[in-house]
């Protein structure tokens, strides 16, 4: 039984794998791209070794005819499997069943948002307007810009919604990871609109940086004075703080 047991793991889990990374997007919800690689490596391993593990239990049974090897010469004792390896079933099960979502609202609202990486120095913008920018480069241009280049400037930024908590003003979301889902950090925008989408929504927010403090220092609010807000697909790689295609139309 217990040869079968890590058979049936083995072989589920390399098969989930092979699922989410080989055939679907889904792994993106988990991990980064680069890690893509590694996960079909992996699932094409356990899937061998579960056939190997298969092949060696009726070689071993044909051998000596007493069945699985590490009942024999145990009797009832050993015959039984440890519980907990069944509490592997489960999880095993849910990558090739139904894949786990991918982090959003649940997750941003119960994390602070992250301070961004420092600038060294910053290029003019651009005259293009609206002028697309990250919410990590928006941020910086508030809190670090000391040009106040955002100044009256109409941005556009795309993240998924959270509710604000105050003021009838939400946040504009990203989340960021360097490796996998369990390294998540979050960068966020305060939204003032007359309407706040529901929360895990991907919308994209046209608008002006909101006044207040010293802009160009860590006082500035990294906030925004909604101008438009239009709903979007969220997009196949969610765990990035890159810049969109304009919403068309």
């Amino acid at each position: 039984m217990r040869r079968a047991l890590r058979m049936t793991l083995l072989l589920l889990v390399g098969a989930g794998l092979l699922r989410v990374a080989l055939f679907t997007d889904l792994y993106l919800r988990y991990v980064k791209q680069g890690v893509r690689p590694l996960l079909i490596a992996s699932g094409a391993l356990l899937v061998l070794l579960a056939a190997a593990e298969a092949v060696s239990g009726a070689r071993r049974r044909e051998d000596d005819g007493h069945g699985d090897d590490e009942e024999h010469g145990h009797g009832h004792h050993a015959s039984g499997t440890p519980r907990a390896a069944w509490l592997l079933l489960p999880p095993a099960l849910s990558l090739l069943l139904w894949a786990p979502p991918a982090l959003g609202a649940y997750t941003a609202a119960r994390q602070p948002a992250q301070p961004v990486t420092r600038a060294s120095d910053f290029d003019p913008l651009p005259a293009t307007s609206p002028l697309p920018l990250t919410l990590s480069d928006f941020t910086r241009r508030v809190r670090q810009d000391d040009t106040q280049a955002i100044r009256g400037r109409v941005v556009r930024l795309t993240g998924f919604v959270t509710p604000g908590g105050r003021d009838g003003d939400w946040l504009l979301n990203r989340i960021i990871i360097s490796c996998c889902a369990a390294d998540a950090r979050t960068v966020k925008v305060r939204v003032r609109s007359p309407h706040t989408p529901a929360a895990d929504t991907w919308v994209t927010v046209t608008g002006t940086w909101r006044p207040g403090g010293t802009l160009g220092t860590a006082s500035a609010p990294v906030a925004l004075e909604a101008r438009s807000v239009r709903k979007v697909a969220k997009p196949v790689n969610a765990y990035t703080d890159a810049l969109l295609p304009a919403p068309s139309g």
